[in-house]
């Protein structure tokens, strides 16, 4: 196959020449692009949760599988069950992709000379902060979202009951007081800075190599193959950080006692009780999740920006 050596020089030009966004735009399009590809991938991410919490503590598994908890929750709790939480993952996505993405490309704006954009390892750097940045913001958000998708598979009387996402912050910091709502902030932050890390700077590696190899031209296509590339990396690395995450998020505190004493408390139980490949519990939903959101997101991120460069009459910038 011969390589399209043109389109290269122009389109590796143009990944590589960037044209500054301000930074207020920057939050708003990360926001904006979190927001719409929540809407697709929330009954996906509600399986995931439901999957890390099946057979908790080693007791019997509520789902078999992927498919199965799916057509589970669907056959019990409707089509309405499979978007429980819809509220949440949108202000989280609001909250979390906002900052993250905004934070992300203002450092690489910042760290891009010459219109040459940083090495691999300094968007490792960038990534981490951004997800530090971004899943401090977005926990209240985050255990909300956690509380409200694990809710169907209790049973009535001990279901939280939140009406949307709100309805959760205010019942929390009530019920349980403020710092509840920044509860496994910590494996929450470890979490981002490893998703981060993985997704935004694969994705942006992923992107440079197809442009610059001929083969591809800088569009959907080329966002496409880079975000389910990003998207595997991104779910092998960090599962065993997210299954902590969820279960210190969803946990209920009797009589004083916690269930887990930190993320180290659950790791430890998970591997004993449930074996160690229970650490990537809901792989396929996580990846069938994250593998969309992350193509979604990027996509999104992109049209959204090439809409405002139009409306600007400015060139695209690379991410």
């Amino acid at each position: 196959m011969e390589k399209r050596t043109s389109v290269t020089s122009k389109d590796a030009s143009q990944a590589t020449t960037p044209s500054a966004v301000p930074k207020k735009i920057n939050f708003l399009l990360g926001g904006l692009a979190g927001v719409s590809a929540v809407c697709f991938t929330q009954p996906l991410d509600l399986v995931k949760n439901r999957m890390q919490l099946s057979g908790e503590g080693g007791a019997a598994r509520e789902y078999k599988t992927s498919v199965h908890a799916f057509f589970k929750i669907l056959r019990t709790e409707g089509v309405i069950g499979i978007y429980n939480g819809i509220s949440a993952g949108m202000l989280r996505q609001a909250t979390y992709s906002t900052t993250r993405l905004g934070v992300y490309q203002s450092l690489f704006d910042s760290c891009s000379k010459d219109g040459k954009p940083p090495n691999v390892l300094m968007k490792l750097g960038i990534g981490t902060i951004a997800g530090a940045c971004g899943a401090f913001v977005g926990n209240p958000a985050e255990i909300s979202l956690i509380r409200m998708t694990a809710d169907g598979r209790l049973p009535k009387q001990q279901q939280r009951g939140y009406k949307n996402v709100f309805d959760a912050c205010i019942r929390i910091t009530r019920e349980e007081g403020l710092k509840t709502l920044w509860r496994g902030c910590a494996p929450t932050i470890v979490r981002a800075m490893v998703v981060n890390a993985a997704q935004l700077a694969t994705y942006s590696q992923a992107k440079e190599f197809l442009i610059s190899s001929g083969y591809i031209r800088d569009g959907i296509g080329c966002h496409f193959a880079s975000s389910l590339l990003s998207g595997f990396v991104t779910t092998v690395v960090s599962m065993p950080v997210d299954i902590t995450k969820t279960r210190i998020q969803n946990m209920k505190i009797v009589n004083g006692v916690p269930e887990y004493s930190g993320a180290l408390d659950v790791l430890r139980r998970v591997v004993q009780k449930e074996g160690i490949p229970s650490l990537w519990k809901g792989f396929t939903p996580y990846f069938a999740r994250l593998g969309p959101h992350t193509v979604l997101i990027f996509v999104f991120l992109e049209q959204f920006k090439i809409i405002y460069f139009k409306l600007t009459t400015q060139a695209p910038q690379p991410i």
